[in-house]
């Protein structure tokens, strides 16, 4: 594994990692305000929440569009060759709003997910739950994306390799800069 797959993985996963940081930006800095209402609009499942009232619409509404206004940003860089070289997709031939409503959307349904398995093992929010709080949205973002990277035109690559590196990178950068938000005053927890 080398540098430049290294930096093509994290450009590529570029508009997840943003999707990801930010709910919790759009909560300090009161963004959204309206949409501030829980995902699970304060049901309980088997007598406990079935999401909690922090995963709110303003996060997944939030997310998805940062997420695809990345996408687009990509898609505005490829003409430069730098970008190309580090591409693992050519923004040019992919369908730029399903790609990005994919990748941001699969990254919101992986925090979902494991907010509802946290919630339905009675793990309060902000509790660990090693290695899934770091990783959640790669999981969620692979399940939603690799059938349609599947059949995207694209340099012949591994998207297991990919998806693997990626797990493993994200764990690594999400403890390292949720870690910063708790100090900052961003993120609840230091996880």
């Amino acid at each position: 594994m080398n540098l430049q797959f290294l930096l093509s993985c994290f450009y590529f996963f570029l508009p997840a990692y943003l999707t990801n940081m930010t709910p919790p930006l759009m909560r300090r800095f009161e963004i959204l305000k309206c949409l501030d209402k829980p995902v699970d609009f304060g049901k309980n499942f088997r007598g406990e929440p079935f999401l909690g009232s922090h995963k709110t619409w303003r996060g997944v509404v939030g997310g998805i569009l940062v997420g695809i206004l990345t996408v687009l940003l990509q898609a505005r860089l490829y003409q430069f060759p730098f970008i190309k070289e580090i591409s693992f997709l050519n923004y040019r031939e992919i369908n730029i709003l399903l790609f990005g409503f994919l990748i941001s959307g699969g990254a919101v349904f992986g925090d979902l997910f494991f907010a509802f398995i946290k919630r339905r093992l009675k793990l309060p929010s902000g509790a660990p739950f090693l290695p899934f709080d770091q990783t959640n949205y790669v999981l969620g973002t692979a399940l939603f994306l690799t059938p349609y990277l599947l059949t995207c035109p694209s340099p012949v690559i591994s998207w297991w390799r990919v998806w693997f590196t990626l797990f493993i990178l994200t764990f690594f950068l999400h403890a390292v800069f949720n870690r910063l938000g708790y100090e900052l005053g961003l993120n609840k927890a230091k996880w």
